[in-house]
């Protein structure tokens, strides 16, 4: 049978992948691995090749965070070569760059920070929330910190939220905390629970402070329909506190009776920027629900956006077997298990889970959507492995 398609390897044991798809996680797992990787045909075809300006403000924060890592990139900005190096913690400053939020950051720095020598302290500069592409602040604060906690890594986690800044003048700062841990948890979580309660915080920066009491009361109009138990606080920042930009946005969070998190957020988008119109606070805290409520319809312990980390701590863990309901896997997932593969050997088991539904287990055929109603995709799955033993080595050397 012909080799799967994947990563190659070249002399010096370096893996090579192309395109600048799924860059930041291919960088995480470079550095934990200790791997060195080679990145080809970025953005080769387009009319303006190579790196973006952001990607490269994010390669400067590897440097920051890491000690004696190296990053050779070509003329064209269509290649480049990394070489990591170790995790010494501390604390490190960045400007971020305005083409992306603080989440896009974050989404590198959340996964390396329990592995430093030292508790690391990072504070980023730059927009708070943007709408479509990266988590928010507020959503990496309420939903990706509190998936650390299951691994073990919580005294000292936070991420405060000192200034707002949304798109296009930034203007927000945040700080990261996160102490250091010698090795993580054993998961096991398969049981989701029933929805309980619907927590949710709606922000205004430089507009009307009833910009965000308008988004509350329409997410409840929606919400309300569902379930009593919602709480829905409102975050109105004003003066040099609230950035250079106008800007307002809402993050709904809904946790299950087992502490699972689905979350979904919409934020407002500048008028011609991207496709950007201008939006009413209704429009967005409408949206807002309704994606929350589809993400819960998925199903699983862990929400779409969430997977690709749960499944790198799990691989992380104890040499021990670690098991995960989820949900619809999304394609970001799929290719994130053939990259923890390329890196680390490890392979997944992957078994579809028995509906929840008591009446479709007793045979009450109209208690079942038919499969030509249901939303397409994997379903809910138990994903398992056995962990590799991951230990601090760089704590070891304190």
């Amino acid at each position: 049978m012909p080799a799967p398609a994947g990563p190659s390897r070249t002399k010096g044991d370096i893996l090579r992948f192309s395109t600048h798809k799924h860059l930041r996680q291919r960088l995480v797992l470079a550095i934990l691995s200790g791997r060195s990787i080679r990145v080809d045909g970025i953005r080769s075809d387009d009319v303006h090749v190579g790196l973006r300006e952001y990607e490269i403000n994010l390669l400067r924060l590897v440097e920051k965070i890491t000690n004696g890592s190296t990053i050779d990139i070509n003329l064209t900005g269509t290649s480049f070569i990394f070489h990591p190096g170790l995790l010494p913690g501390g604390n490190v400053t960045h400007n971020c760059h305005l083409g992306r939020s603080v989440g896009y950051y974050l989404e590198v720095i959340v996964p390396l920070a329990p592995f430093c020598k030292k508790p690391l302290t990072v504070t980023l500069n730059g927009i708070t929330g943007e709408e479509g592409r990266d988590l928010s602040a507020d959503a990496v604060r309420t939903v990706t910190l509190p998936h650390l906690h299951l691994f073990g890594v919580s005294d000292g986690l936070e991420l405060q939220i000192k200034k707002r800044g949304s798109a296009p003048g930034g203007g927000g700062t945040v700080v990261f905390k996160c102490p250091i841990v010698r090795s993580l948890k054993t998961l096991n979580y398969v049981d989701r629970g029933r929805v309980r309660k619907i927590r949710g915080i709606a922000y205004s920066t430089r507009v009307s402070p009833q910009f965000a009491n308008r988004m509350v009361e329409a997410a409840r109009g929606v919400l309300n329909r569902y379930i009593p138990d919602i709480y829905l606080y409102t975050d109105v920042y004003k003066g040099e506190d609230s950035g250079k930009s106008p800007g307002y946005g809402i993050t709904l969070v809904a946790q299950s009776t087992t502490d699972v998190l689905h979350s979904a957020e919409s934020l407002s988008t500048v008028p011609g920027v991207d496709n950007g119109v201008a939006q009413t606070p209704e429009d967005i805290a409408t949206h807002a629900a309704r994606l929350l409520l589809e993400e819960v319809c998925h199903g699983g312990c862990v929400d779409a956006k969430h997977q690709w980390l749960v499944l790198l701590l799990m691989v992380l863990g104890k040499e021990d077997v670690g098991k995960c309901l989820m949900g619809d896997l999304t394609a970001h997932t799929v290719q994130f298990l053939r990259d923890l593969m390329a890196f680390f050997g490890v392979k997944f088991k992957v078994t579809p889970a028995p509906r929840h539904n008591d009446k479709a287990a007793e045979g009450d055929e109209d208690s079942a959507a038919p499969d030509s109603v249901r939303a397409p995709g994997t379903g809910e799955v138990f994903v398992s492995c056995v962990g590799v033993g991951y230990s601090n080595v760089n704590r070891a050397m304190a």
